[in-house]
């Protein structure tokens, strides 16, 4: 199983995924990476923890958004 690292908040990771599939692990790392860069840049320093929670809930968010659009 092929191990990709990506930095998110500065922090550097190792992640495991399938075969194949290295550059969209490291595209989705640098999405959430973008998203908790504006976030700090938006609300300051406000703890690299709730930063990636805001980051997620509003990825998460988003998908909702398109699941319900797809669902209508």
């Amino acid at each position: 199983m092929p191990q990709v690292v990506v930095t998110i908040d500065g922090k550097t990771f190792r992640m495991a995924c399938a075969e194949g599939e290295e550059d969209h692990l490291t595209g989705l790392a640098a999405e959430v990476d973008d998203r908790v860069n504006e976030l700090r840049k938006s609300f300051g320093e406000i703890g690299d923890q709730r930063l990636v929670v805001m980051a997620a809930i509003m990825a998460t968010d988003e998908l909702a958004e398109q699941r319900r659009k797809v669902a209508a």
